[in-house]
């Protein structure tokens, strides 16, 4: 299999320039989709075959300078689990799925409503009534045919959440309650994977990435058993779309740093931010 998938990438790729000039072979789309529809393999791992032989996919193309094409093949072989699919894992899913993270799960028992309209990067009018899960899957299917998706439509409870990050390599929290993120990180942290969390309400937000046997949910929000029957901030506050637009890149960013074993994260630290007077602190967490 193996030869007859260089074979053909051979075949199919040309010769090229990056933006600055450096000579690159290159892929299409069209002929890396074509490639995995003939060898019955998912599109990330064509992908994958087609950077470790230094043919460089036409998508990635403006990531080259910020990633190098080992950096590509980590995203494309990760595993990633959103939980949440309104307005910061709508853009979070939207932004991984650019980035190329080769297999994602998408988390969320809920449908669109109207009153989403003001910020959810996936809810359109004509999506209200339909699952967040089903129309994210849409969207990355739409993005890119290549990515591997596993869509749960339900929503994490402390029953189903270790169940549901089982084989994951790390968690991206956008919930927008208190309880369902400590089920998440205690999933997180039974299942030994990082997990990214970012909360926002008004025009404020923080974002942290909590690591197996670090400091947990604790050290920002107190005891869990206090936060029980507690929605959360923004069901008062409401959110703004600028606000959870920012955070959710924020964690796309961390995502990216955890992922590539990047020296600078958010590890043990919380990032605070409020739009309100352009204020961004970051706290040590101990």
């Amino acid at each position: 299999m193996q030869n007859k998938i260089d074979s053909r990438l051979n075949q199919l790729a040309r010769d090229g320039t990056l933006g600055d000039g450096t000579p690159c072979r290159m892929i299409s789309d069209d002929d890396t989709m074509r490639l995995a529809r003939e060898t019955g393999l998912p599109g990330w791992q064509v992908e994958v075959r087609s950077l470790e032989r230094n043919i460089q996919p036409d998508r990635y193309l403006r990531n080259r300078k910020s990633l190098s094409m080992s950096d590509q093949i980590r995203l494309l072989k990760a595993h990633v689990c959103i939980v949440g699919l309104g307005g910061l894992g709508g853009l979070v899913t939207e932004s991984l799925a650019r980035m190329g993270v080769g297999r994602l799960k998408l988390v969320d028992g809920d449908v669109f409503e109207t009153h989403n309209l003001n910020r959810q990067l996936l809810s359109s009018t004509d999506a209200v009534g339909m699952p967040k899960a089903d129309v994210a899957a849409q969207r990355v299917a739409s993005i890119h045919p290549g990515i591997e998706l596993t869509v749960v439509c339900e929503n994490l409870t402390p029953s189903n959440a270790v169940d549901i990050l089982n084989g994951c390599d790390l968690a991206v929290d956008c919930l927008d309650n208190i309880p369902s993120r400590f089920a998440l990180a205690s999933a997180a942290a039974e299942t030994a994977i990082p997990m990214v969390s970012a909360a926002v309400a008004g025009l404020s937000g923080h974002v942290t990435t909590l690591f197996p046997g670090g400091p947990g949910l604790e050290i920002i929000y107190g005891p869990e058993d206090a936060h029980r029957a507690f929605t959360g901030e923004e069901i008062r506050l409401g959110c703004l779309a600028p606000a959870v637009n920012l955070m959710a890149s924020l964690e796309c960013v961390e995502v990216l740093k955890v992922l590539l074993d990047r020296p600078v994260t958010l590890k043990n630290r919380l990032l605070v931010v409020d739009l309100n007077d352009y204020a961004f602190e970051t706290l040590a967490l101990s």
